[in-house]
């Protein structure tokens, strides 16, 4: 009788999904498969690079949202001495830093020392397709009132291998939705899909 083998995870498939380390996050961007804008070397972290929440913040401008149709939002700078975001809200942020990735899966977490105060960076949408150009649009919420500051360490993206050949990078996509490149965050574009 056979071993079950529910729960293992087969060697190809955790070999696929390998994160890359400081030493070949540095190797891609000298090779132009990762591009980080401004790049800061103090801010690689062991298999990591951290970003920074830009200065911009934008609020929908309707309480109720409809997914059908496009909810429009409204910009405004954080000032230097900070903005208070407050529970009950979500506020649509943007990275600091413009990434592109032409051969990794990116991923956008948010940092430890983030998240121990109450910030959640994105609600659902934390890993970007391969070929995707652009800032990172944060989707931001508290658990309580807190002041953040634009150019604070917001998140940190971390890269994953890719198996097999892309057949269509995001960049190329012509029903990419969050292909414009932009300072600003970008509101939900689901109102685009047909459903």
């Amino acid at each position: 009788m056979e071993a079950d083998n529910v729960g293992v995870i087969p060697v190809s498939l955790f070999l696929q999904n390998m994160i890359l380390s400081d030493k070949r996050i540095l190797e891609e961007i000298d090779a132009g498969t990762i591009v980080i804008e401004p790049f800061d070397r103090t801010c690689l972290g062991t298999n990591s690079y951290d970003v920074h929440l830009g200065k911009y913040l934008a609020t929908y401008k309707d309480r109720v949202l409809d997914a059908k149709q496009h909810n429009q939002i409204t910009h405004f700078e954080i000032p230097a001495e900070g903005y208070v975001l407050e529970p009950n809200t979500l506020y649509l942020g943007v990275t600091l830093e413009y990434t592109e990735t032409h051969k990794h899966v990116p991923f956008l977490e948010g940092k430890s020392s983030t998240g121990r105060l109450g910030i959640d960076i994105h609600a659902t949408a934390g890993k970007g397709d391969v070929g995707f150009c652009n800032t990172w649009t944060l989707e931001i919420s508290v658990a309580q009132p807190v002041r953040v500051y634009p150019g604070m360490p917001i998140g940190q993206l971390i890269y994953f291998a890719v198996e097999g050949d892309i057949e269509t990078l995001y960049n190329t996509k012509g029903n990419a939705k969050y292909n414009s490149k932009t300072v600003r965050p970008v509101e939900s574009m689901m109102w685009k899909n047909s459903f």
